[in-house]
């Protein structure tokens, strides 16, 4: 099975996300899939704060934060991967460029490489952050950016068997409730 959760900051979609994974996790080895590459104190802190919550819940760690395709003669055929997040994953590939360009085919790639790695596992459970509802106008990074995480976010979705997105701490479904 294949899920897909977004939504916006601290707004409960990791939790239900591990929740998710954790059900589906009946045969396979429970996998997180951790894709942020820390870049500050912040970011470590969010990592802290992430494997303190999934502590005791039986995930085994997987840190793949850019090229997952290289990845995929390693995946559990028979395991559940929670993937989060989709957002961190695109910002690796898309700025991973020392010369400061934006990598244009981040997009594409990322999304391709996601599908084909949860064609290979029993159970995915992909999170992305709901970025598109801010300022009217961005630079040419974030705009970049923002296009790209909506085609992947698309892509991914498309392909799911469940769809939700956590608005204000509240689950809407949009396919698959009964799924789960």
């Amino acid at each position: 099975m294949r899920i897909y959760i977004s939504g916006g900051a601290k707004n409960g979609k990791s939790m239900f996300a591990q929740e998710i994974a954790k059900k589906l996790s009946s045969e396979g080895h429970l996998w997180y899939l951790a894709t942020m590459e820390p870049h500050d104190d912040e970011d470590l802190a969010r990592i802290a704060r992430h494997r303190d919550e999934r502590a005791g819940w039986g995930f085994r760690t997987a840190e793949w934060g850019r090229n997952i395709a290289l990845h995929c003669e390693e995946i559990d055929c028979k395991g559940t991967y929670l993937v989060d997040s989709v957002t961190a994953l695109l910002s690796n590939e898309m700025f991973s460029g020392m010369s400061g360009e934006i990598n244009k085919n981040a997009a594409d790639k990322t999304a391709e490489e996601l599908l084909a790695f949860s064609e290979k596992a029993e159970n995915v459970v992909f999170v992305s952050d709901n970025i598109f509802c801010d300022a009217a106008f961005y630079d040419e990074w974030t705009d970049s950016y923002r296009e790209g995480l909506a085609k992947v976010d698309r892509t991914i979705a498309e392909k799911c068997d469940v769809v939700a997105e956590f608005s204000c701490g509240q689950i809407i479904f949009y396919k698959g409730a009964e799924l789960i």
